[in-house]
């Protein structure tokens, strides 16, 4: 089955909302051979029917169908040429000390950029007037205090338009920038500047975390304090506003935040001009009359079906933007740079592989991954083939451009589903410069342990992803019981069959947003998490669980022909299993995603346990799925973190915890 196909099948299993694709030859980026890399055809033209294309690949315009709203901006051109503009270098902020403590203020105000040389200013609202914001610099066991202003006046920047599947459109209308004829959503264009920072990955209290529901409108501020009290990383800062975080990140609210500590410094890895953050995210245009590209960023998404629910896919757009800037370029000299990688798109996954100029992946000892969502790794991975970075995920990463003098490289999506253009950044390595005596560590961080499945835990937790049918997407928490007698299915009870043949019955405690909380964490407690996801196709979930970190121990692959959809007396549609999910293989946890984590991939009908570390903080927290728009829509779970002593008290009084979520924990 090609790609369209697959395509359609799945948007009629109701899983499109989830992401799209399969692996398809038709889906995979097309190679470019050594002739055709000699060519300096670079203008590109989302407007071409077929798979996704390689840079070169002939691009026709078509016609715009009019608008119903009010005429976007006036355009300039229907093409944009990869690898015009250079790849901005980001301003980074640090704290200054005060009454002895590092303070710093961050405003959030409306601005405008230029996101391509051809294009016109695009409407923003940025962190300091920025997209991406500054890069917040701050050192371990400093804490920072930083005072999130809102100063987000006038109108909303974004328009949001929901398309009509076109099950016959080709290209895919996700694939198109502009309207299609359908108006902006009038009550998003109403939305006031309302919004709740939240430091992704940092081990911060409750108080600090940016709870959804604790937004401030425009004229007041978000007080935090973040302890620093971790290992050194890549960290990155975004809106967490409840409902509307999808529409406030792309509008600008978003950047990375640096941690640093001893035991990177001591490694000496390349820095100064040779350290590089890239801030990765995707994005849509605007279209005029004329099909010119107007600049103005748009949320545009397609309903997949209105009966008997209404399926929205999630947003993933035609171009990519690293640092703010479309399809850029680097100078680089020839030897070793290190570069920082955050994906802050709202769903579209990265596969990254580092492509010479003949198409082929750079040659080993080239590129290195050396740290992960929450640290460094403890020995450099060759990711010459390839690495995974979903939104959410940060790589830590080493390039080797000394054999590539005078060369050039790009890097490349590799995903199922890259795009229309899976190139997303070139470096143009220079014929001379000053080595700077750079060599690769054998040993990284030495404070990492690998963790292991014998790693004793206090409690372990059952979290199930269901398909979209018995509504959008979401979190079940489930408790394991004594098999009811049936018949099955009975919906929120689903029977697991796993590698040993046993069979075990879990049954749903919660799942909706508003349903209490379930889970109470021990402070600085070990946990072990179960996600299994109960889907057929679509992009795997990016799980995310605050105030931990933790390393993925077990992958395995489930039939989950089992799980069914259920006509609930009364009207509703709930799910269970009428036989049971049975397990049918297991896969290693690859090299490069064995380090410390905050985020991890659930694929299609895949299980994965993950050993977490929490954090010696206390407070109310979530865990949710990082696609935005699963997000936004309830695929989102609170959890408590307590104290010790002060559970040890709670459990003489059992009212005053939630029931056992799983086995094993409160």
């Amino acid at each position: 089955m090609d790609r369209r196909g697959f395509l359609l099948k799945a948007g009629a299993a109701g899983a499109l909302v989830l992401g799209v694709g399969s692996v398809t030859a038709q889906s995979l980026p097309v190679r470019r051979t050594a002739a055709d890399a000699a060519q300096p055809i670079t203008t590109i033209n989302p407007h071409v029917h077929g798979a996704p294309r390689a840079q070169g690949d002939p691009v026709e315009p078509v016609a715009a169908k009019s608008v119903s709203a009010t005429p976007p901006t006036r355009g300039t051109v229907t093409k944009l040429e990869a690898f015009r503009d250079p790849l901005p270098a980001l301003r980074s902020v640090r704290g200054s000390r005060v009454d002895g403590v590092q303070q710093l203020t961050i405003r959030m105000r409306p601005a405008t950029v230029r996101l391509h040389s051809q294009l016109p200013p695009t409407r923003i609202w940025g962190f300091e007037g920025q997209f991406p914001g500054p890069i917040i610099e701050a050192r371990r066991g400093q804490p920072l205090r930083v005072v999130w202003t809102n100063e987000l006046t006038g109108p909303y920047p974004l328009p949001v338009v929901e398309i009509p599947f076109d099950e016959n459109a080709n290209p895919y209308q996700w694939d198109l920038p502009g309207r299609e004829g359908v108006a902006p959503r009038a009550d998003v264009a109403a939305l006031p500047g309302w919004t709740s920072i939240h430091l992704h990955g940092q081990f911060s209290d409750g108080s600090s975390d940016g709870w959804a529901e604790d937004a401030v409108l425009a004229g007041r501020s978000q007080l935090v304090e973040y302890r620093n009290d971790q290992p050194a990383t890549t960290l990155w800062y975004h809106d967490h506003a409840m409902h509307i975080t999808r529409w406030n990140v792309m509008s600008g609210l978003l950047g990375m935040y640096v941690l640093r500590d001893d035991e990177e410094e001591s490694l000496r890895l390349p820095a100064g001009d040779r350290e590089v953050p890239l801030v990765i995210c995707d994005r849509n245009f605007d279209t005029d009359a004329q099909n010119r590209l107007t600049g103005t960023m748009l949320h545009k998404t397609t309903v997949m079906r209105t009966d008997p629910l209404r399926q929205v896919r999630s947003f993933a757009g035609p171009y990519t933007l690293v640092n703010g800037v479309i399809w850029p370029h680097k100078e680089v000299a020839p030897d070793w740079y290190r570069f920082r990688m955050a994906n802050a798109s709202n769903t579209r996954p990265y596969d990254v592989q580092l492509v010479t100029e003949d198409g082929k992946p750079a040659p080993e000892g080239t590129i290195y991954l050396i740290g992960t969502d929450s640290g460094l790794l403890g020995a450099p991975v060759d990711v010459r083939e390839g690495f995974s970075l979903a939104a959410s995920e940060r790589a830590d990463i080493l390039i080797d451009f000394r054999r590539f003098a005078g060369r050039k490289l790009v890097l490349r999506n590799i995903n199922y589903d890259p795009g229309p253009w899976p190139d997303f950044l070139q470096f143009r390595v220079s014929q001379h410069g000053r080595p700077s005596g750079f060599q690769l560590p054998k040993t990284l961080a030495k404070s990492f342990t690998k963790v292991t499945e014998q790693q004793p835990v206090s409690a372990e937790r059952m979290v199930m992803l269901t398909p979209v049918g018995v509504s959008h997407a979401r979190l079940w928490e489930m408790q394991r019981i004594e098999a009811p007698k049936g018949p099955f299915p009975i919906d929120g009870v689903v029977q697991v069959k796993e590698q040993d043949g046993t069979v075990t019955t879990w049954q749903r405690m919660a799942y909706r947003w508003t349903d209490p909380p379930q889970y109470t964490v021990r402070t600085g407690a070990w946990e072990r998490w179960r996600f299994l996801n109960l889907d057929w196709s679509g992009w795997p979930h990016p799980m995310h669980v605050h105030v931990c970190a933790f390393q993925p121990v077990k992958r395995g692959f489930y039939n989950i022909d089992g799980f069914k959809f259920i006509d609930l007396p009364g009207g509703g549609i709930g799910g269970g299993t009428a036989t049971p999910v049975f397990w049918q293989e297991s896969k290693p946890v690859v090299a490069s995603q064995q380090g410390w984590k905050d985020v991890v991939n659930v694929a299609a009908g895949e299980s994965v346990d993950v050993i977490a570390h929490f954090a010696e903080v206390t407070g109310k927290f979530v865990y949710h799925c990082h696609m935005l728009e699963h997000e936004d829509m309830s695929m989102m779970r609170p959890f408590l973190v307590q104290p010790k002593e002060v559970l040890a008290v709670a459990m003489s009084m059992d009212h005053e915890l939630p029931p056992n979520g799983g086995h094993g924990g409160h």
